[in-house]
């Protein structure tokens, strides 16, 4: 099926499991479909199993959502302790978005179920919402603990028989352009993996790229995506500069939409730093992964300048990330789509297209973990393997026979709603262009500057001994704010550069 049908059909209505393998465009079809249907005035809730998930499509958790959290089971009398502004989201809600679905126990799924049905007093999936859930069972699964109630893939639940939802199967590939590395993750989704798949793989372990190439790594664990990183910025000459995020929201809402958002509270980076953007450009200059070296940064502002791998020279202005609820808006972060890209996790990689990729699955620990690696890049010959053990090359067996149900269920909806092919393509050349929104960052950084005048400004050397000598000799945090004319967070990461976290904390 192709994304235009596929819109066509959840803007008729149905509810819908939208799924295909990596780079087939899901992500691009839900903001399509998230954009048209409130645009038509219906409250939609847009959710995925992973905060990270979330903030690709700005919503929240389907857990915080729904209110189950990280309950096993809806507890007894359920519906009289939901707070009111959770009972109006659901009541409200037209159309529930539940993104990274390969994730989602069958049993949440149940509950989720009958939450909706019990706040919304009717007997019926979902208590009668359009339900869009999307994702690629061959990537990550649902995680079973030890401590906690074992489930398997939402396929399994109850009330995806009763919903029986339309199967919209994407099949056009938007990302790898290489016939060998498609040929390589076909098969690994089919089970299929044969010999020469391997030996094709085998040959880009230990090959380098050329000298002076600068590219990211995906490693399986945080713990040595954080030392590349710090090792490779710390390498560098120049002046660093620092860009501390805004915020807006209570505490507990922010620290939530902190723990998805890419982009580090402090960004730090020099002249030189191999960056990628954690973002889509609404002009259309980069995407979530671009890759780029900053080469200088914008007089006035100070917002780094990055040359991507694209060629396009794009002066970096902060981007807003939100965690909606519903309709409501509970927080919002303000920050550069940056950050620094030696090294990143393969988990935080996901939904990313990298231009080219160092790759480690000597650790991987998930069935899936490496399909979700290898599928990032566009061709074999911009994959650069330091190694790969059995794990990385297995997929779910479970994964495997649910897609030929899935296959074969998409088949049959594709003839049952091809009458919608003629508005699927009427629609291509009526939909708008998006218009790039002005950050009005500039007006922010001018209100910063009447409290703090060199925010946001590079580090001078005398600044940076006065900072070190008044330190030394006693001063505090927030006397060298007030000092030097700088953010209370920005002096602390300063600090910490020079005299290490132990010493400031």
């Amino acid at each position: 099926m192709n994304q235009g049908l596929a819109l066509e059909i959840m803007l008729a209505g149905e509810s819908v499991l939208l799924t295909g393998p990596a780079g087939a465009g899901k992500t691009f079809v839900l903001n399509q479909f998230i954009r048209l249907a409130k645009g038509e005035g219906k409250h939609v809730s847009v959710t995925a199993t992973t905060g990270l998930a979330a903030t690709h499509l700005g919503g929240t958790t389907i857990h915080s959502w729904s209110g189950i959290g990280i309950s096993d089971e809806i507890a007894h009398g359920f519906g009289d302790h939901v707070a009111k502004g959770r009972r109006e989201i659901i009541e409200k809600t037209d159309v529930l978005i539940i993104d990274e679905i390969s994730m989602l126990h069958d049993f949440r799924l149940d509950m989720v179920d009958e939450v909706c049905r019990i706040i919304r007093a009717k007997d019926e999936p979902f208590g009668g919402i359009q339900v869009i859930m999307s994702g690629d069972f061959f990537q990550l699964p649902p995680i079973n603990r030890g401590d906690s109630r074992a489930g398997g893939f939402v396929v399994s639940s109850k009330v995806w028989q009763e919903l029986d939802p339309t199967i919209c199967y994407l099949q056009e590939q938007h990302r790898q352009d290489d016939e060998q590395l498609l040929d390589i993750l076909n098969s690994l989704r089919a089970g299929e993996l044969r010999r020469h798949h391997a030996e094709m793989l085998l040959e880009r372990v230990g090959v380098e790229p050329e000298e002076g190439s600068l590219l990211t790594e995906l490693h399986t664990v945080n713990i040595d995506v954080d030392r590349i990183n710090a090792k490779k910025l710390d390498e560098l000459e120049g002046d660093e500069l620092f860009y501390t995020q805004t915020t807006t929201g209570s505490d507990n809402y922010v620290e939530n939409l902190q723990r998805s958002v890419l982009a580090p509270a402090t960004l730090r980076v020099k002249k030189g730093a191999l960056v990628m953007a954690v973002k889509n450009s609404l002009e259309r200059k980069y995407v979530n992964g671009s890759q780029g070296v900053v080469i200088d940064f914008e007089p006035g502002t100070e917002y780094p300048v990055v040359k991507f791998k694209n060629g396009k020279v794009v002066t970096m202005s902060p981007d807003t990330w939100e965690l909606r609820d519903g309709d409501k808006k509970r927080a919002s972060i303000s920050q550069i789509p940056l950050r620094l890209a030696w090294a990143i996790t393969v988990h935080k990689s996901q939904g990313m297209t990298l231009d080219s990729a160092k790759i480690d699955l000597r650790k991987a620990f998930v069935e899936g973990m490496g399909y979700v690696a290898l599928s990032r890049v566009k061709n074999l010959h911009n994959l650069y393997l330091s190694g790969i053990n059995r794990m990385a090359l297995q997929v779910s067996e479970d994964a495997q026979t649910i897609d030929v149900s899935l296959r074969d269920k998409a088949a049959r909806d594709l003839k049952r709603f091809a009458y919608l092919g003629e508005t699927a393509e009427k629609r291509k050349t009526e939909l708008p262009k998006k218009t790039a929104k002005a950050s009005g960052w500039a007006d922010k950084i001018a209100v910063m500057r009447q409290t703090y005048p060199n925010a946001y400004r590079p580090w001078q050397p005398l600044q940076d001994a006065e900072l070190k000598e008044k330190f030394q000799n006693g001063a505090t945090i927030k006397q060298l704010s007030k000092l030097l004319g700088r953010h209370e967070g920005s002096i602390t990461m300063r600090l910490q550069k020079h005299f290490g976290e132990d010493v400031v904390q």
